[in-house]
C-alpha cells in the first residue's frame, strides 16, 4: 500500500486537510467556511443573471432566466451525484492513506467527468424546446428560454468538470483553492453580463454566453492547478482512464446520489410546470423566490458538504465514534443555521423578491411562497443533513429511496390532488413544507435506530 506521506504528496501535504486528527469541530469550521464562501459565489451565477436580466431586459426575459433553474438542475443534477460518490470514494481513501487508489480515483473521475460533460452537451442543446414544452412554458416566454438554455448547455462541459475539480480537491480537505477560483470566474460573469446586456444591448441568450465563458475560466485555473506534480490529487493527463474497480465504487456511491438529486429536481420540475400555467408573473415570483433560497440555504450545503467529507475520511480511518460526533455537530449546527435565516427571510420577504422586480405581481408570488415555506426550513436542513451524512457512510441508496418516496411520489400526488381540488397557488407552495415534515421523521429514525456508520465494512464485505 502506497501511503499518502510518500512520493505524490509528501512535498505538498499542506494543500489537504486530514480531518481523522484534531478537534472536529474545528476542523469542520476550518473546511466549511471556504465551502461556503465558494457556495456563495456559484449562486452568484445563475442570481447574477436574473438579476441583470431583469433590470435591463424585463419581466419576460427574467422569467425565461429564472423558469430555466429547475430544468437546468434537472439535467446536471444528475453527473454532479455522481462526482459527489467519486468524492466520498477519494475522502475514504485518503483516510486510509492509501495514495495508490487516491490516485487511481481521481483520474477515472477526469475520464467520467469528460464523457458525462460531453453527453449533457449533446442532450441539452438537441432537447431544449421539447423540455420547454413538457414545463408549460408560456409562449411569450419560450423564445427567450430556448435560447438561454441552448446557449448554456453549449458550456455543459465546463459545468461537469469543474463539479468534478472541485469534488477531487473538496475530498482531500482543499476546499480553498475552489473558492479562488470561483471568486475570480464570478466576477467574470458579473462584467460579462453587464458587458454584453448593459452595454452591447444584447439579449437573455448573452447571459447564458456570459455564465458559459466564467465557467470555463473556472476549469481552466482548476485544471492548471490539479496538473501541478507533488499532490496527492495530481492530475496526469496520460494517466486518465477508467479503472474498472475504482469506475464500480464510483457508480456505487454516486448512483444514489444522482439519482436523488435527479429526482429532487424532477418533482421541482412539476412544480414549476404547475407555476407556469398561472402565467409570467408567476413565473418570475417563483423563480426569484428560487434565488433567494438558493443563497439562504447556502450555510446548511456548506455543513453538509463538510460533513460528508469529514465522515468519508474518518470511517476509512475507522475512527466511529469520531465520525458520530461529526455528525450531530453538522445536524445541530445547520438546523440552527437554517431556522435562523428563515425567520429573517420571513420578515424581509418583499425587500428581497423587490431587489429583481418591482412588478406587484411578481412580488405579491414571491412573497406568499417565502413566507409559506420559510418558517419550516429546520426541517429542510434536517433531512439534508441526516442525507449528507448517509452519503459520508456510503449509505447514499437510503436518502435515495427517501427523496424518491416522498420528495418526488407524494409531493407530485399531493400538487395533482390541490390542483384539481383549489386551483389556487398557494396550495402548490404548501407541498414543500409537507414532504419536509415527512422526509425528517424518516431521517430520524434512520438516524437514530440504525448502523450507519459500519457502512463501507459492510459493503465491503
Amino acid at each position: 500500500m502506497e501511503s499518502i506521506g510518500k512520493k505524490a504528496g509528501e512535498k505538498k501535504t499542506a494543500r489537504v486537510l486530514d480531518m481523522t486528527e484534531g478537534n472536529p469541530y474545528s476542523l469542520m469550521l476550518q473546511f466549511t467556511m471556504p465551502l461556503l464562501l465558494s457556495q456563495v459565489f456559484q449562486q452568484m451565477y445563475n442570481t447574477a443573471d436574473a438579476f441583470i436580466v431583469g433590470r435591463y431586459l424585463g419581466t419576460n426575459a427574467l422569467a425565461a432566466v429564472t423558469s430555466s433553474g429547475n430544468l437546468i438542475f434537472l439535467m446536471v443534477s444528475f453527473f454532479m451525484g455522481l462526482a459527489m460518490g467519486g468524492g466520498v470514494v477519494i475522502s475514504r481513501y485518503f483516510g486510509a492513506k492509501d495514495g495508490k487508489q487516491v490516485s487511481r480515483s481521481v483520474h477515472t473521475m477526469m475520464a467520467f467527468g469528460i464523457v458525462c460533460g460531453l453527453l449533457l452537451t449533446v442532450v441539452g442543446v438537441a432537447f431544449t424546446p421539447t423540455f420547454l414544452d413538457w414545463m408549460r412554458t408560456d409562449p411569450e416566454v419560450m423564445p427567450e428560454a430556448v435560447a438561454y438554455f441552448r446557449y448554456y448547455f453549449l458550456g455543459a462541459l465546463a459545468v461537469v468538470m469543474y463539479n468534478i475539480c472541485c469534488s477531487i480537491m473538496n475530498a482531500v480537505g482543499n476546499s480553498k483553492r475552489p473558492l479562488y477560483y470561483l471568486i475570480f470566474s464570478s466576477l467574470v460573469n458579473i462584467v460579462l453580463d453587464l458587458l454584453f446586456i448593459g452595454g452591447f444591448g444584447w439579449g437573455v441568450w448573452s447571459a447564458a454566453v456570459a455564465t458559459v465563458i466564467s465557467q470555463a475560466a473556472s476549469v481552466v485555473l482548476c485544471m492548471a492547478y490539479l496538473l501541478q506534480e507533488g499532490n496527492i490529487y495530481t492530475v496526469e493527463l496520460r494517466k486518465i482512464r477508467f479503472h474498472k474497480e475504482i469506475l464500480f465504487e464510483i457508480i456505487s456511491y454516486g448512483l444514489p446520489s444522482g439519482v436523488q438529486n435527479s429526482v429532487i429536481a424532477f418533482a421541482n420540475v412539476i412544480v414549476q410546470s404547475q407555476i407556469n400555467s398561472f402565467g409570467r408573473l408567476a413565473m418570475a415570483g417563483y423563480g426569484v423566490h428560487a434565488k433567494i433560497e438558493g443563497f439562504v440555504f447556502l450555510p446548511v450545503n456548506s455543513f453538509n458538504m463538510a460533513a460528508t467529507t469529514f465522515i468519508s475520511q474518518n470511517l476509512g480511518a475507522r475512527q466511529f465514534e469520531r465520525a458520530k460526533t461529526g455528525a450531530r455537530f453538522s445536524i445541530l449546527t445547520a438546523v440552527l443555521a437554517a431556522e435562523a435565516i428563515g425567520v429573517v427571510y420571513y420578515v424581509f420577504a418583499p425587500q428581497f423578491i423587490g431587489l429583481f422586480d418591482k412588478t406587484p405581481g411578481v412580488i405579491e408570488c414571491g412573497v406568499m411562497q417565502a413566507r409559506i415555506v420559510s418558517l419550516f426550513y429546520f426541517l429542510l436542513a434536517f433531512s439534508h443533513s441526516v442525507a449528507a451524512v448517509c452519503r459520508g457512510a456510503g449509505k447514499a441508496f437510503v436518502p435515495m429511496l427517501v427523496m424518491l418516496i416522498v420528495w418526488c411520489g407524494i409531493r407530485i400526488v399531493y400538487i395533482i390532488v390541490v390542483m384539481r381540488l383549489f386551483q389556487e397557488i398557494r396550495y402548490v407552495f404548501w407541498a414543500y413544507p409537507l414532504t419536509w415534515s415527512i422526509s425528517s421523521v424518516i431521517y430520524l429514525a434512520y438516524y437514530l435506530f440504525s448502523d450507519w456508520v459500519h457502512g463501507f465494512e459492510k459493503k465491503a464485505a
